[in-house]
């Protein structure tokens, strides 16, 4: 399959290594000014990966597009709305999306796959990949289980099957909204957990199940499948997010509760004002959401504040475990 990854930082570069690697035609795109591009071509690596020479390096958007039957969509969040204005400048007719990053978009709290289809891209063209998984796992052959979902029952099989291999093993996802939120999401549980790691680690049990219950809530509520929360790209990914030195939400949270400065995206912090957003919209109470979003959006010490929001946590009212 001819593939283009608009994205080259160190998830689209992975992409891209990992569809050249099991027989893809791929291009790799990335902005001619941007430093994920610009260390590609000098070196043809990063820190992460070395870039087969069989995989095409372009920073023209229009070569990347047009080469593509499929097209892996590997960018922030935050940048998808606008990014899709210059990509349907372009013919797609008949091209199929996947959408290779997690986050709702803080401004509506649309779902990505939503951005696209209010972009001009048909929902039969979409899917998303989503799932558990650190690049400098997998680039030392150490296998995962991952999930492609779609509203497109044909193009979910057909991308499983022709992307599957022995490093990673896919699941048919079933539940759009449940695997989107889910994803989404566990980047904020990945800033609490960063945080308990520093404050109070024996909390990261309850973390898990307590926050993959209010993002049960918040999917039922918008009309998915509660049971989507315990699946591969919620709960499922709590292990490389929750417990993993390598994951950029956790270490922010860890940051924050130091009182330090981390650098590196961390989508979690802007996916917390949209999923708190959403809890708003569907009424649904998101204490450890809440509490993230305070803690990363607030003034002050950060420390103090991390200590508090756990205060507060534990002063709620007393209820059953399943209300």
């Amino acid at each position: 399959m001819k593939i283009s990854v608009l994205g080259c930082g160190r998830w689209g570069s992975f992409i891209a290594w990992y569809l050249s690697g099991i027989g893809h035609e791929v291009y790799s795109w990335g902005p001619e000014d941007d430093y994920s591009y610009q260390i590609l071509k000098k070196t043809g690596r990063n820190e992460y990966v070395a870039l087969d020479k069989k995989i095409t390096l372009t920073c023209n958007l229009q070569e990347a597009v047009e080469h593509a039957e499929a097209i892996v969509i590997s960018i922030s969040a935050q940048g998808l709305r606008g990014f899709m204005q210059r990509v349907t400048a372009y013919d797609i007719a008949e091209k199929n999306f996947i959408l290779c990053m997690k986050g709702i978009e803080v401004d509506t709290g649309k779902r990505l796959s939503e951005v696209l289809t209010e972009s001009g891209i048909s929902s039969d063209n979409i899917a998303v990949w989503v799932g558990p998984g650190h690049i400098q796992s997998f680039v030392k052959g150490e296998p995962n289980c991952m999930v492609i979902d779609s509203a497109n029952e044909k193009l979910k099989h057909k991308l499983v099957h022709q992307f599957k291999s022995k490093l990673i093993r896919f699941y048919y996802g079933n539940d759009l909204i449940g695997t989107e939120i889910g994803a989404a999401a566990k980047n904020v549980m990945g800033i609490a957990a960063g945080a308990l790691d520093v404050i109070c680690p024996p909390l990261k049990g309850p973390l898990m199940t307590r926050g993959a219950r209010e993002v049960a809530n918040l999917i039922k509520a918008m009309g998915g499948n509660e049971l989507s929360a315990y699946g591969l790209a919620h709960l499922g990914d709590y292990e490389t997010t929750l417990f993993s030195p390598y994951s950029h939400n956790r270490q922010y949270g860890e940051s924050l509760a130091k009182g330090q400065r981390f650098e590196k995206l961390a989508e979690g912090v802007a996916t917390s004002k949209a999923i708190r957003f959403l809890g708003k919209k569907y009424d649904v109470e998101l204490p450890i959401t809440d509490s993230v979003y305070r803690v990363c959006f607030g003034w002050g010490d950060d420390e103090k504040r991390c200590r508090d929001e756990i205060g507060k946590l534990f002063a709620r009212r007393l209820k059953a475990e399943w209300e």
